[in-house]
C-alpha cells in the first residue's frame, strides 16, 4: 500500500528530523520521546542521527512552527477554558433579540426581545457548541449542563451555522462577536432529534411564550447528560 502526505501550496519542504515515541507496552503507562536529526549523503535512504532528549524550548519552537501557539491574552472572568484549540466561556442570563423565518410558526414574534438562560459557548476550529445552565453563576468543572433549546442547535450542542457570519478565529476578543453572530442569525429549523425542552409546546411553543418576557423559565430546560469538564474535553 502506498501512502502520501499532501501539504498543499507551492512551498518546498525538506526532511530535517524525526521524533520517535517509546512506550512500555500494555503493562506500562510510561512514555518518552527523542529527537533525531536526519542525514542524507545522497548515496542511500536518509539515516537517523543519535537520539537527543526533547526539551521544553524545542517543543515550544516546534509548536510555533506548526502554528499551534496561543498568543498571550488577558482572560476575562467569563472565560472558563482556554487551550490552543478551544475557547469555552459562559454568558449570564440576559435578553436578546431573535429572528425567525417569516413562514415559520415563530415568524410572528421574529425580531422581538426574548429572555435567554445562562449559556456556555465553546468554539473549536470555527465550530460552535452551546449548552445552557440552571443557575446564573459561573459554572465549575462539575456543573451539570443542560440542552440549549434553540433552532439550529442539536441535542449535542452543535450549532448548524448555515449562513451565520462566524468570526475567523476563536480568540478572547472574538467572544462577543460569536455571541452576536449566533443571536443575529436566522433561527430556521429543528436540528437533529432529541428532547430539547420540557415545554409542552416544544421549542416553538417555548419561544412563542417568551416573546417580550423578562425571565427565562429554567424549569423548561432538559439535562444534557454531561458535566462542564466533559463538554470542554470532548472532540465533537
Amino acid at each position: 500500500m502506498d501512502c502520501g502526505i499532501y501539504l498543499g501550496g507551492p512551498s518546498q519542504f525538506e526532511l530535517r528530523g524525526a521524533i520517535l515515541v517509546y512506550s512500555g507496552g500494555k503493562s506500562s503507562t510510561g512514555a518518552f520521546a527523542s529527537w533525531h536529526d536526519v542525514g542524507d549523503d545522497g548515496t542511500g535512504p536518509p539515516r537517523l542521527g543519535p537520539a537527543v532528549l526533547l526539551t521544553t524550548a524545542f517543543l515550544r519552537e516546534l509548536s510555533r512552527g506548526l502554528g499551534a501557539m496561543t498568543r498571550p491574552e488577558v482572560l476575562p472572568e467569563n472565560v472558563l477554558v482556554r487551550t490552543p484549540e478551544s475557547l469555552v466561556w459562559w454568558r449570564p442570563a440576559q435578553r436578546s433579540k431573535m429572528f425567525f423565518r417569516h413562514d415559520d410558526e415563530l415568524g410572528a414574534v421574529s425580531g422581538r426581545n426574548f429572555p435567554q438562560p445562562p449559556l456556555v459557548f465553546r468554539v473549536t476550529q470555527r465550530e460552535l457548541w452551546i449548552r445552557a445552565l440552571a443557575d446564573n453563576i459561573r459554572p465549575t468543572a462539575a456543573t451539570a449542563l443542560l440542552v440549549a433549546p434553540y433552532y439550529n442547535v442539536n441535542a449535542e450542542g452543535t450549532v448548524c451555522q448555515g449562513t451565520m457570519r462566524a468570526p475567523e478565529d476563536a480568540s478572547v476578543s472574538a467572544m462577543e462577536q460569536w455571541e452576536r453572530s449566533f443571536f443575529e442569525s436566522e433561527f430556521t429549523h429543528i436540528y437533529g432529534s432529541g428532547h430539547f425542552t420540557r415545554h409542552p409546546g416544544g421549542v416553538a411553543g417555548l419561544w412563542s411564550s417568551l416573546a417580550g418576557k423578562k425571565t427565562f423559565p429554567v424549569q423548561h430546560l432538559t439535562p444534557a447528560g454531561e458535566l462542564l469538564l466533559r463538554f470542554a474535553e470532548r472532540e465533537r
